[in-house]
């Protein structure tokens, strides 16, 4: 069982999303409603399914099929705007749908160039109402090692506790000992705390450790004490917090 709190609501939970929804593609407006509803097709977080009212109907493409999904039939439209297409990313639900799903229509997240919850941009899925991220300043002693390298050693780190993964361990770049570690291109993106900035491999023993570092350095607003940061994976290297080796966890998300 995982040391670390786990999603609290269960597949077909059905919620109200009290928030405005707005979508773009190619620039132009896709959806904007304040009536979405949250559906969990799985439990860590949940989609937005959108009354169909308050979507542009003139840049649907319906490609006359339907699929059954566990919520009823659903017919399968495209989107295009100018000339960016998008085939089979929206799901339009009729009258077998669950309660208050019937006429609203799912798209896949990334079928659009951006999301925005109110006006702030959303990344990857929307975020669970009942997930919390928090960020705290510490004065636990984290050692970072792989292969009994030591990686970053700090007594100042920020933790980061977030529902349905492990803690988080931000320590400062001057508690990093960087000669171990290569720059990567990767990019990540997180609903709860934005797109990072920087990612690095980590080369000890003769071996190139892709991907084992990363950072934010313009969080989102309630994240912001890890701006400029760095985190190292828990499932890839060894924690030593307070003395005591942590051991590694199986998830695996920045």
């Amino acid at each position: 069982m995982p040391e670390y709190p786990q999603p609290a609501a269960e597949v077909g939970r059905i919620e109200p999303a009290p928030r405005r929804i707005r979508a773009f593609l190619a620039g132009e407006t896709v959806l904007d409603t304040g009536r979405a509803r949250y559906v969990w097709e799985w439990p860590p977080y949940p989609q937005y399914y959108l009354p169909a009212a308050d979507v542009r109907q003139e840049l649907l493409v319906d490609e006359g099929r339907t699929e059954e999904t566990p919520l009823g039939a659903a017919r399968l439209h495209g989107l295009r705007v100018g000339e960016f297409a998008r085939a089979a990313c929206a799901r339009w639900y009729g009258a077998d749908a669950p309660r208050g799903l019937a006429d609203t229509i799912r798209f896949d997240w990334a079928a659009l160039d951006a999301w925005f919850e109110e006006d702030e941009e959303v990344f990857v899925h929307p975020r669970n109402p009942y997930s919390r991220v928090d960020a705290l300043r510490s004065t636990r002693h984290v050692r970072v090692e792989l292969d009994g390298t030591v990686l970053a050693e700090s007594t100042s780190p920020v933790l980061v506790f977030e529902t349905g993964l492990p803690t988080r361990y931000y320590l400062s770049r001057t508690d990093v000992r960087f000669r171990h570690l290569v720059p990567s291109g990767t990019r990540t993106a997180c609903p709860y705390k934005g797109r990072t900035s920087g990612y690095w491999s980590v080369r000890a023993s003769d071996r190139l450790h892709p991907d084992l570092a990363w950072s934010y350095d313009f969080p989102t607003a309630a994240l912001l004490p890890i701006a400029g940061l760095v985190a190292f994976y828990n499932e890839k290297v060894d924690l030593v917090v307070d003395g005591s080796r942590l051991p590694r966890p199986r998830t695996h998300f920045s």
